[in-house]
């Protein structure tokens, strides 16, 4: 991805000596057909087509984004209420994830938004020890965390 982005850039620079022309508006026209470039030999060059991972990432972000104000508000709710009726505890989450770096990044996820923390990883990278501050069920919290976080986060690291 990162030569993609590189190449893209020295063609948008190129672009710039051929026609003379140092302005923005110069570069983003070169960029653009950098662009159309890197998209035509990306089948020869290393990596997926790198726009692709920048959407994937970008959608990564804003899905977190969202979970993260999701879990403002339950926290939120738990904090205002007048008496203290949550049931916080600890659950064993089973990842399918393989590579060490998904699973750090679904950790720390999991650790940023409010509610929840992550304790470990087991020696397998199966398992992920979480603890949270109020959930109903062990099957809900699993399901919602495959439905958004690990979905997205296996999305940006697919070929």
């Amino acid at each position: 991805m990162a030569i993609q982005i590189v190449l893209n850039l020295i063609i948008a620079i190129f672009w710039l000596f051929v026609t003379n022309s140092y302005n923005l508006n110069n570069f983003v026209l070169g960029f653009i057909f950098g662009l159309i470039l890197v998209y035509l030999l990306h089948r020869v060059l290393p990596g997926r087509f790198y726009i692709i991972t920048l959407y994937r990432i970008i959608k990564l972000i804003v899905v977190f984004l969202i979970e993260l104000i999701k879990a403002n508000l339950d926290v939120l709710k738990i904090i205002i209420k007048p008496t203290i009726n949550n049931q916080p505890g600890f659950f064993v989450y089973p990842t399918d994830l393989t590579t060490d770096w998904q699973i750090v990044l679904l950790s720390n996820l999991i650790t940023l938004t409010p509610g929840t923390v992550v304790l470990g990883v087991s020696d397998d990278r199966s398992k992920i020890y979480i603890h949270a501050i109020d959930f109903s069920t062990t099957e809900e919290e699993i399901a919602s965390i495959k439905s958004s976080l690990e979905k997205i986060v296996r999305e940006v690291g697919d070929e």
